[in-house]
């Protein structure tokens, strides 16, 4: 494990381990507050994540962003997130699990230095690889689990969320007991909503 946030982030974004590094623009390494207390994972970068080099900055992202501020959360301030692999897979396929495999070692490392008390895993993949192989996020979603002390839930990812409105509502549930479990851990302040969703 790497001990430096930028030493880790400079060897990422010099990977060579899998084939999807021959097609990307850029290593989407991460973005928000390396000190937050909560982490959001996804699956992979999308053609505008691999264009800018953030995850999360395409339609979907700019829904979820607006869904975090609804329940005072923000990758500004009190957030981390990232994904499961850090090079977009062409056409925005499904990461494979070898692909996976070969990047996880530089997720656990951010856990690592991250320490996180609350992760969430934002879509199948994520759900699938660090929750339990047979989730369902369909059925599961916001519930919590432990692992090692930290607290593990999955949600929809924002893109399923832009296909089939009909689940925002039960994401937007999620964020909300997400929020009153930051409350109830103290790793949240209270505060009213300003803006409507």
């Amino acid at each position: 494990m790497m001990e430096d946030f930028q030493q880790l982030q400079q060897t990422v974004e010099s990977c060579t381990r899998c084939d999807l590094c021959q097609g990307r623009h850029h290593v989407v390494f991460g973005t928000g507050n390396p000190q937050a207390k909560v982490m959001f994972i996804g699956e992979g970068p999308g053609e505008q994540e691999d264009l800018k080099g953030e995850p999360f900055v395409g339609r979907s992202g700019q829904l979820m962003d607006k869904m975090l501020e609804y329940v005072g959360l923000s990758r500004k301030t009190n957030i981390y997130i990232a994904n499961m692999v850090k090079c977009r897979p062409p056409q925005n396929r499904d990461p494979s699990k070898d692909e996976v495999a070969l990047c996880i070692g530089y997720l656990r490392n951010q856990v690592y230095l991250i320490r996180p008390k609350v992760i969430v895993c934002v879509g199948r993949i994520a759900a699938t690889a660090l929750i339990s192989p047979t989730y369902k996020v369909t059925k599961e979603h916001g519930t919590f689990v432990e692992r090692n002390g930290t607290l593990l839930m999955g949600t929809f990812h924002p893109a399923a969320l832009l296909r089939n409105p009909d689940n925002k509502s039960a994401a937007m549930e999620d964020l909300f007991r997400l929020r009153d479990k930051l409350l109830e851990l103290g790793l949240l302040q209270p505060e009213e909503p300003e803006h409507n969703c």
